[in-house]
């Protein structure tokens, strides 16, 4: 874990690189030193159908939501939590400038009782070469 979810107006897609936003977020949530690199997955998805406060067309959101699985304390999720949602807003900075933008970001503990995983990415990593 985590898992990084961003959500955006589809009126974002000619103005912001999304690929590369996956990877500054991505690169991001390494660096907190929290996350395993075999766990860390990040996507984005655009909302086609959306409308933001009074309907302007220029308006447009990233929505992020961060999963993560239980057992950090709130020092810990907040410390990363912080750095994330800095990531996202540096990134954005020059739109956010330039028209109606809303940013948001929240973390979610994922319950263990109820979730399933099978992951071999971790035994994946081990393997690779060492530079």
């Amino acid at each position: 874990m985590p898992h990084l979810n961003i959500e955006y107006s589809a009126n974002l897609e000619q103005l912001l690189d999304i690929q590369g936003l996956v990877d500054r977020i991505h690169e991001t949530a390494l660096e907190t030193g929290i996350f395993p690199l075999g766990g860390v997955r990040t996507r984005a998805e655009a909302r086609k159908y959306y409308r933001i406060a009074n309907g302007d067309p220029r308006a447009g959101y990233i929505h992020m939501m961060v999963r993560i699985g239980s057992g950090r304390d709130l020092e810990t999720r907040r410390s990363a939590g912080e750095r994330i949602f800095a990531a996202l807003c540096d990134f954005t900075e020059d739109l956010y400038r330039s028209r109606p933008l809303a940013l948001s970001f929240e973390i979610h503990e994922i319950p263990p009782d109820t979730a399933w995983r099978k992951n071999n990415l971790h035994e994946l990593l081990k393997k690779e070469p060492t530079e």
